[in-house]
């Protein structure tokens, strides 16, 4: 079973959606209506975004008291890794917990119309690919493939919400 927790508000209709989508490649998903909490503290203000450490530290300690297999955690908050100057999610390779954000996933970032459709796909399509890296499949190099590195939202856009050959689980 995949656990999707929420971190602070997130939109009920999006969480559900999402598990869903997870339940189609992964099976048993649910949604449970804790939310968690990040320390402001954690907030860079130089950056105006969080470290995705932080959040993936909160989910780890809910892991311990959770029977679910995997742990999907989901925050409207801008995320970063050292590294990097935004990530849409990040797992622990063949662990139990990931996170993604919806903040540059969300087409208003952009300057564009709210789409919720679109924005679904998105969130979809993150969730699966740090689902994929929990469980043990690493970046891919097929464009199409949801296990492919988005560097932009334009490749999160591009790939599909498909396992390709290789990466099949």
């Amino acid at each position: 079973m995949i656990e999707i927790i929420q971190f602070g508000d997130i939109d009920v209709h999006l969480l559900q959606n999402i598990c869903k989508e997870v339940e189609i490649v992964f099976g048993e998903c649910v949604t449970s209506g804790k939310k968690l909490q990040v320390l402001r503290e954690y907030f860079d203000e130089k950056r105006r975004q969080y470290e995705s450490r932080h959040f993936l530290e909160v989910l780890a300690r809910h892991a311990k008291n959770s029977g679910a297999e995997k742990i999907l955690g989901i925050t409207d908050e801008d995320l970063f890794t050292p590294g990097l100057n935004f990530i849409f999610g990040q797992a622990y390779m063949s662990g139990r917990i990931c996170i993604i954000s919806t903040h540059r996933l969300n087409p208003g970032f952009y300057g564009v119309r709210e789409n919720e459709a679109l924005l679904l796909e998105r969130c979809a399509k993150e969730a699966l690919h740090e689902l994929g890296h929990c469980f043990g499949l690493e970046h891919c190099s097929d464009r199409r493939c949801i296990m492919v590195f988005s560097n932009s939202i334009t490749d999160v856009d591009k790939k599909t919400k498909k396992f390709c050959e290789k990466c099949r689980i």
